[in-house]
């Protein structure tokens, strides 16, 4: 059963966030940050936690399902227009369709959640967090690495050395620079390579 904050908890953790002894309260925390910004990065934690459970991709035992997140001082808080301009034609950003043949390396989700997290990074993404699901010991794996730009996700049949791969991204970012880190990362014998503009703008 999923766990969700209450709204007494939720409310009484506002609180104690505020006040100003808050930073000695939250270990781990981002340091030097008073009351009012400590309380908005452990709620912003909070939510984005509580927003995904019902959707299976948070449990009790994270550790478990390769759920990683990157801190918010990483993330650039700065409002922007993730459309771009690119032979004529503004779209909101590409999407890669990627089918990976004659693949290795696709049942371990540590390596897949590295292999992806470099694929974001090389491509010039913003790496909000990561969650992969791991069917069995010897079965496939499922996972998604959340960007600020979009985002990748994976489904992996290691029986059939295959593994279908989405990279959107948006903005600036270009996925096409991803393609290196996966052929190393999985070594394909054939990739099927299929590329959509989306959101694009008549």
């Amino acid at each position: 059963m999923q766990k969700r904050t209450s709204p007494r908890m939720f409310y009484a953790c506002v609180a104690v966030l505020l006040s100003p002894s808050s930073a000695a309260l939250a270990p781990g925390g981002p340091p030097n940050r008073g009351g009012a910004q400590q309380a908005i990065y452990w709620l912003d934690r909070v939510c984005a936690m509580n927003a995904l459970s019902p959707l299976g991709m948070v449990s009790d035992f994270p550790s478990d399902n390769q759920v990683s997140v990157v801190p918010i001082e990483y993330v650039d808080e700065e409002q922007k227009d993730y459309f771009v301009e690119r032979d004529g034609m503004k779209f909101a950003g590409t999407h890669l369709l990627v089918d990976l043949w004659g693949a290795t390396n696709l049942g371990d989700p540590a390596h897949i959640d590295a292999a992806l997290r470099e694929a974001a990074i090389v491509a010039g993404a913003t790496i909000l967090h990561s969650h992969f699901h791991h069917f069995s010991p010897n079965g496939g794996v499922s996972g998604v690495v959340v960007l600020a730009e979009s985002h990748i996700s994976i489904h992996t049949w290691p029986e059939k050395d295959f593994a279908a791969i989405d990279l959107f991204m948006c903005g600036a970012c270009d996925p096409n620079k991803s393609i290196p880190v996966l052929q190393a990362a999985f070594r394909p014998t054939h990739i099927d390579l299929n590329e959509q503009r989306r959101g694009r703008v008549y």
